[in-house]
């Protein structure tokens, strides 16, 4: 039977499921291998994947590049901090009620529980992510400049190479990649301890994934004329993908393929979502405000606006780099929540636990929204078809 890529990952992590509950070590270590295998080549082909579509993105567009850049990271980072501040409202309003009676506890690393490869191949990226995005910049603006048909035709090869190294590659695979996850994490059990701990937070930062991304997708439709709900549902192969890779960035060959079905100018797309995938962290941003407030919380503590917006403000600059790394987010914003936040090395690691028990549903939200703010950029920018771009490009050479 041939399946679509949802129905194949739906059933990847009914069998992680199943086999991380009651098979040998030996024998899930054989999928953590090709897991770890899988991992670092998408560590390795997330920056080329950035500067395969993101510079010839910008390139054609010609020379409306800059405005388009410029309302692609306004919109996200609104939309990033917009997510932000309504984390910090509800859990100001419901974590006195949720938290009542709830006080400090320690936990293991979760790491260690994790089972470990057989072996590893180092597979390093020939640059790193935020040199990808400058590279990206650099070419497509500079290609905007100097209308450089010699190396826009090269980076349109690029981009088609890619496309196939996804096609062919990554898509098939991911089903397998997803199934080694969710079954090391399952033979573990750490997301469930850790999980039975803050079960009334967790719920609360699901729900307001769900009401995010129903407020994003409602503005998404309002100007594109569609229904949000359909919408959303189009997105859901993206969310899923992301609930096992827990990587918006290894998300992006699914994430685009669902934005273009929505309807988003392809040209858009291609520019838009791998730049999205690393600057709109909407979901991982409500996690974190709601996961620093709880422990904030536990501790005594009771942050006010003052202190948690600088902190906002921030995330949305710091965790730039982080999509690419799985539970990179809460990483990348532990100076952050020393500096900012005053934690000590309990809070922490309370941080850590909580985060990474729900990494996955904050990653699924960041790449479904970005279906969303791509169709709003398509509108806002208002940018002409791929097709008469194409046409006028030929007529031109």
């Amino acid at each position: 039977m041939k399946l679509g890529l949802l129905p194949k990952i739906i059933l990847a992590i009914i069998l992680a499921i199943i086999a991380g509950s009651f098979a040998p070590d030996a024998f899930l270590r054989v999928f953590i291998t090709f897991n770890n295998l899988f991992g670092n080549f998408l560590g390795f082909a997330i920056p080329l994947i950035i500067v395969g579509f993101i510079a010839p993105g910008i390139a054609s567009l010609g020379k409306g590049a800059g405005k388009m850049l410029g309302i692609t990271t306004s919109v996200a980072y609104l939309s990033t901090i917009g997510a932000g501040l309504i984390a910090f409202f509800t859990a100001t309003f419901l974590y006195p009620t949720l938290l009542k009676g709830q006080s400090t506890q320690a936990f293991e690393n979760p790491e260690e529980a994790l089972l470990s490869p057989f072996f590893t191949v180092e597979m390093p990226p020939v640059i790193d992510i935020m040199s990808a995005l400058l590279l990206a910049f650099t070419l497509g603006i500079g290609l905007t400049v100097i209308n450089g048909h010699t190396l826009k035709h090269a980076m349109y090869d690029f981009r088609e190479i890619i496309e196939k190294v996804i096609e062919k590659v990554i898509i098939p695979l991911l089903p397998l990649h997803i199934f080694g996850i969710f079954a090391n994490m399952t033979q573990g059990g750490q997301a469930v301890a850790i999980m039975s701990v803050f079960l009334k937070v967790f719920l609360m930062i699901l729900a307001l994934h769900i009401l995010y991304l129903f407020i994003q997708f409602s503005v998404a439709g309002s100007l594109a004329k569609r229904n949000p709900f359909i919408m959303m549902k189009n997105m859901v192969p993206a969310y899923m993908t992301a609930l096992g890779t827990q990587s918006s960035a290894s998300t992006i060959p699914v994430t685009l393929k669902q934005t273009k079905q929505l309807g988003t100018n392809e040209r858009v797309a291609d520019f838009s979502v791998p730049l999205l995938a690393t600057i709109h962290l909407s979901g991982s941003t409500i996690t974190l405000v709601s996961c620093g407030i709880a422990v904030m919380m536990l501790q005594g503590q009771s942050p006010g606006l003052g202190t948690i917006l600088p902190f906002i403000l921030m995330l949305g600059i710091t965790m730039i780099a982080a999509p690419g790394v799985p539970g990179g987010a809460v990483m990348a914003a532990l100076g952050l929540l020393e500096s900012m936040l005053g934690f000590d090395p309990t809070m922490i690691s309370l941080m850590i636990a909580l985060y990474l028990a729900q990494d996955s549903f904050g990653t699924a939200c960041n790449v479904t929204g970005d279906g969303a703010l791509s169709m709003i950029v398509d509108k806002l920018s208002g940018t002409k078809s791929r097709r008469s771009t194409v046409l006028k490009e030929k007529t031109e050479v």
